[in-house]
């Protein structure tokens, strides 16, 4: 692979040296700010070899970097060996911004100007590139230019997969209600119209799914919502007779893809509200308006507060989830004990047993097993090259999730498979408290995640220990794994929790070269009371599946822990048990009996 990179390296200085560019930026997203892309936009992958979900290289005439999260610092190292890329850790005191490494980089050049493609980076990210790059000695942007389409010569086409209609049982309202509650909101931002182009919010505002990224059913499209009309840009090949007269019944104009920046020029309303911090550069400047109102889009936080008929889904969905799981770990330590068993094979039966749940329609993000010193790698992925065999001792983290048609799925439970160090029954139940903290938090509607978040990590704070990922994030509905706006995270993120949310709660620990810990239940937002001081919201667990009591250490646990634990585990039997052989059955009484 390194021989590889080194070519592609080649032949892209080659076109940056007829193009006078002294650096080319390569972002992980697409023209939609999608945090997983079709295979069509994955340069950033094909440039760098990196194959994590977030991440930016650079490359200039005589170096090349790539910037990534804690999430991937293990598994970016490893991939990136052997190549030109020096890695730069994000957060990590003393890591260059790429403003400030390519002006080091670029000093006493004869061409200091750089390039990025505007269609795959957003407005507020190149505008923030361009002030950083002019104050650091007059380096200027190119946003008009994509090098990948003259070096990329086997580029995957983009997909061509048919979209289906959300039966409105599971959908819960029409989209002629949804579309109204938007201009709703637009009025009262005094907008006349927005452009929607986050793939999740289009599926969501028009009840339809696709199939066009891995794991994620949204479809690539635009859409359009003036005072008076809505207009939907896509491929018009995916649409089927059903989807054709269906959007006909809901009032909704279809355009061909290719067609948004011709309809935005010819936009015909006053004043437009665009997201700088989703929208495209290329398609931020296309409107020709009298008024640009530059604001976050309102359709991610109307779409976090679930309808009752969506929190039905999600229920139900967990309940045929939580059977597969139960399933799933009645037969892995046996089979651990049996041999032949490896991280990929525990992930293929775990996805099996989902497949035979009704309403399964594929995995909803690539399955995590990782064994002892994997599962410090916190978004490890197991490949034939690094496969390893799972024996009877250590700790096993499985960090999963599935689509259902009611509902999306994300949980991790971390399991001992035999005899395990002190340290390792430490830091589990310094996460296990982490998890239960969360659970346990009652607090005021409108608060945000960024106020939580210190729950989590105070016990494993007190040890010196800590995990730079986020605590929770929201989960869609049948849509993406990943969604906001509101976020449970040590970083400021002042989206609030509301009543109707989805959040996860994941804590971890992670000790490399030794082993991870994260336990996550997806949680949902519901009221607790009010008072004089106001609403007042608590968390309920949706996710249903055992937790490893075995590797706990029981004195560290507070009373309150316990109660919790002891709580949910009755909760997570009297629901799956209608569900369970009797085999199965008494397999779960005994992993949800009380601790003492």
């Amino acid at each position: 692979m390194q021989t590889v990179i080194a070519e592609r390296l080649n032949n892209l200085r080659e076109v940056m040296r007829r193009e006078h560019l002294a650096a080319f930026i390569f972002p992980s997203s697409d023209p939609h700010n999608s945090e997983y892309v079709p295979d069509y936009w994955k340069g950033r992958e094909w440039i760098s070899g990196f194959n994590g979900s977030a991440g930016t290289a650079v490359v200039t005439m005589n170096h090349a970097a790539l910037w990534t999260d804690s999430r991937y610092f293990i598994a970016a190292a490893d991939q990136l060996s052997g190549t030109e890329y020096q890695l730069m850790k994000l957060s990590i005191p003393g890591t260059p911004s790429v403003a400030e490494w390519l002006a080091d980089e670029l000093k006493n050049r004869d061409s200091t100007e750089i390039g990025i493609d505007g269609w795959v980076n957003t407005y507020a990210f190149v505008e923030q590139l361009k002030k950083d790059m002019r104050e650091r000695g007059g380096i200027t942007v190119r946003t008009n230019f994509d090098p990948l389409q003259l070096i990329w010569k086997d580029r995957p086409a983009l997909p061509k997969d048919k979209i289906v209609i959300q039966p409105l049982s599971y959908a819960g309202e029409r989209t002629l209600e949804k579309i109204t509650r938007i201009r709703k909101a637009l009025r009262i931002r005094h907008a006349d119209g927005t452009i929607v182009s986050a793939l999740d919010d289009i599926a969501w505002i028009l009840n339809l799914r696709g199939n066009d990224v891995h794991c994620n059913p949204v479809f690539v499209s635009y859409l359009i919502i003036s005072t008076t009309q809505v207009t939907l840009f896509v491929d018009q090949d995916k649409l089927s007779a059903d989807v054709v007269s269906y959007l006909k019944e809901e009032n909704i104009s279809i355009r061909p893809y290719v067609n948004i920046r011709e309809a935005l020029k010819g936009y015909a309303e006053y004043n437009i509200l665009l997201d700088p911090y989703q929208l495209n550069h290329q398609i931020f400047l296309a409107p020709h308006v009298q008024d640009v109102i530059a604001e976050p889009s309102p359709v991610a936080a109307l779409k976090a507060v679930k309808n009752d008929a969506e929190i039905d889904g999600f229920r139900d969905a967990m309940t045929r989830d939580g059977v597969a799981m139960v399933k799933f770990l009645k037969w892995l330590k046996p089979a651990v004990e049996a041999g032949g068993q490896t991280e990929m094979s525990l992930d293929t039966k775990l996805t099996g047993l989902r497949a035979e749940q009704n309403l399964f329609r594929g995995i909803s993000f690539d399955t995590i097993v990782g064994y002892e010193a994997h599962g410090a790698i916190v978004h490890y992925e197991a490949t034939p090259e690094t496969d390893v065999p799972i024996e009877p001792k250590g700790l096993v983290l499985i960090d999963s999730g599935a689509q259902y048609q009611d509902g999306t799925t994300d949980i991790t439970r971390t399991i001992a498979l035999g005899p395990l160090t002190e340290e390792q029954r430490k830091v589990y139940t310094l996460v296990l408290k982490g998890h239960i903290q969360i659970e346990l938090c009652k607090f005021p509607a409108g608060a945000c995640g960024s106020q939580l978040d210190a729950l989590a990590r105070e016990a494993m704070w007190r040890e010196g220990l800590n995990f730079l990922h986020g605590t929770g994030h929201g989960v869609g509905s049948y849509l993406n794994v990943h969604e906001g706006p509101h976020q449970i995270r040590m970083e400021w993120k002042p989206a609030p929790l509301l009543s109707g949310m989805t959040v996860t709660d994941e804590p971890g620990i992670y000790l490399e070269g030794k082993f991870g810990v994260r336990i996550e239940n997806t949680l949902l937002i519901t009221p607790l009371k009010t008072t004089a001081f106001g609403e007042f919201l608590q968390f309920e667990s949706l996710t249903l599946a055992p937790i490893d009591t075995t590797p706990i250490v029981l004195e560290m646990l507070l009373p309150e822990e316990r109660e919790w634990l002891n709580e949910y585990h009755r909760t997570v039997f009297s629901h799956l048990a209608p569900y369970l052989n009797d085999d199965e059955t008494a397999w779960l009484r005994n992993a949800t009996k009380p601790i003492e």
